[in-house]
């Protein structure tokens, strides 16, 4: 045959393919996930999750240390209070359980960036993401309402000493009143990853688990997004970048890595990804069953969300990512 271009040439050898490779991972890329619980004395681990405990303090500054020493550079937290309410009153509490975490992480790990989930859903004897009204079975969650809540609660995290906060909620103008709000408490310099493109997914069954947040009646519908809808994604984070995020998310991953190429194609942000509890209990099940080699499609996944244009991904397998790429 006479080829002119023969593309194979440079896939001959493991050294031509890495010297032509077009995305890497980089072990800064990552965000690790944990759960601090005021409910456990050490560590109890999710069912649905192997591998995921929910932490006392103690525990969950012990388990950062190590996460920190492997190379990790990010974690994200999310708390579960020992009392609920209708109010949420334990999210914005001064000596709430994140606002004890933050403080201790940074006296304790100064070198690693701590970021604050901020969302009702755990603090809410209802499960969800706001202050709600219910008739039978129908949720109905007040936007104006939660958003005060929701500024509180963000406040309290910089004042903590966090030093990024995460509005999950899905709720209209909550970054915009966050920003007022932290600016107004003299934390200027205190970013907004915001989850601006968070659909109502199936994949999120195992983290309702790990963070005690499942729904008591309705579901999430009327606020996390439609998953058939690209343009309206689009245009919920045009609305959080002109409200003043700094950075934006797209929840959950591989289902959506669509969105994740549009979304930084079009605004440019710094863009994040969760790969959520779903995708991890998955390939967790199919590898302790032998259908997966667990390291290999872990890599070959991240890559995908870098390919699509994450630069940074939010992951339960952050610790082993650090070994892995060692």
């Amino acid at each position: 045959m006479n080829l002119l271009r023969r593309p194979r040439r440079l896939r001959a050898t493991p050294e031509l393919r890495a010297l032509v490779r077009e995305t890497s991972l980089g072990r800064e890329d990552f965000i690790l996930p944990l759960f601090v619980s005021e409910k456990v004395a050490d560590r109890e681990a999710v069912a649905s999750m192997p591998g995921v405990a929910q932490l006392s303090e103690k525990a969950l500054v012990e388990e950062a240390k190590a996460a920190h020493a492997d190379g990790v550079a990010s974690v994200i937290l999310f708390g579960i209070p020992a009392v609920k309410d209708e109010r949420a009153t334990q999210a914005f509490a001064e000596d709430g359980v994140v606002q004890r975490a933050v403080r201790a992480l940074k006296k304790e790990v100064p070198g690693l960036v701590v970021m604050t989930d901020v969302c009702l859903c755990e603090y809410m004897s209802h499960g969800h993401c706001g202050v709600t009204r219910f008739a039978g079975d129908h949720a109905h969650v007040e936007n104006d309402a939660s958003v005060e809540l929701l500024v509180k609660t963000a406040v309290s995290h910089a004042a903590a000493g966090a030093d990024l906060v995460a509005p999950s909620d899905m709720m209209d103008g909550r970054i915009g009143a966050i920003r007022a709000g932290l600016d107004a408490g003299g934390f200027t310099e205190t970013p907004i990853m915001s989850y601006a493109a968070k659909f109502a997914s199936a994949f999120y069954g195992p983290f309702r688990d790990a963070a005690e947040s499942a729904p008591k009646a309705g579901d999430r519908r009327s606020y996390q997004m439609d998953s058939a809808n690209a343009l309206e994604a689009l245009r919920e984070v045009e609305l959080d970048v002109a409200e003043g995020a700094d950075l934006v998310m797209v929840k959950p991953g591989l289902a959506y890595l669509d969105l994740v190429w549009r979304i930084k194609e079009r605004f440019g942000l710094p863009t994040a990804v969760y790969c959520v509890s779903g995708e991890y209990a998955m390939i967790k099940a199919a590898a302790a069953n032998g259908w997966l080699d667990e390291r290999a499609t872990v890599l070959e996944m991240m890559t995908g969300f870098r390919r699509a244009g994450a630069d940074l991904i939010v992951t339960y397998w952050a610790r082993d990512l650090m070994r892995w790429l060692a």
